[in-house]
């Protein structure tokens, strides 16, 4: 399973860099406003610097609604820099953007996915990624979960070679489950990749360890 982070926080992706554990990255406007950058420019300088930062793909989203701008805002951010992919919308105009770049070569990631059906018209389109939002389902008492097992089997059925990546995860537990049901990618955010660290037994294990070493040492 590939490990995306999402966000715009440069220091954030560096330290997961530096964890040697990083994929690649997810972000979007509503991030980008979470870290002040603001303004056209600013925000395509500020893709470039997370693609420098990180070895994967970046997925960098349009803000079109409509086909022409997305288009156009995608081929700009597809020239910024080879590790962008092109994020758009689980619309008619989307779909129709993603199929206009996947035929050009230029990677997509069809995002605000809710169901099964969705999943499979951005195969279809050829979308690299698709990106089934678990926690989000999982806030209105649906099984996330059950939705990227259904995809899986869908794409496993047909040898679609989109990538499913499990976005809006919210915990620790969302990537270990996700991971056991076959999602390609999980995206969430830097909290939720170090709590794969934690286990109360490790901690006791290591402050005996040394404990242990401490008194073999006097």
């Amino acid at each position: 399973m590939k490990f995306f982070i999402d966000t715009a926080n440069l220091a954030q992706i560096k330290e997961a860099q530096e964890l040697g554990v990083l994929d690649g990255v997810t972000t979007n406007p509503s991030l980008m406003a979470k870290e002040g950058i603001t303004g056209k420019d600013n925000i395509l300088k500020h893709y470039v610097a997370i693609c420098n930062l990180v070895e994967g793909d970046v997925s960098a989203e349009v803000n079109a609604i409509d086909y022409d701008g997305m288009i156009r805002e995608g081929e700009e951010l597809a020239e910024l820099h080879e590790q962008i992919v092109v994020k758009l919308p689980m619309t008619k105009e989307g779909i129709k953007a993603c199929k206009y770049f996947s035929d050009r070569g230029v990677k997509t990631n069809v995002t605000l996915i809710f169901s099964a059906g969705q999943a499979l018209l951005a195969a279809k389109a050829g979308a690299t990624y698709c990106s089934p939002f678990l926690g989000r389902l999982d806030d209105v008492s649906t099984d996330g979960l059950n939705l990227i097992d259904e995809i899986r089997q869908i794409y496993d059925n047909y040898g679609f070679e989109t990538q499913i990546l499990a976005a809006s995860i919210r915990h620790t537990m969302h990537i270990v489950n996700c991971a056991k049901i076959g999602a390609d990618v999980m995206t969430g955010p830097l909290s939720s990749i170090m709590g794969l660290m934690k286990h109360p037994l490790t901690d006791i294990g290591l402050a005996q360890f040394i404990a242990d070493f401490e008194k073999g040492n006097k």
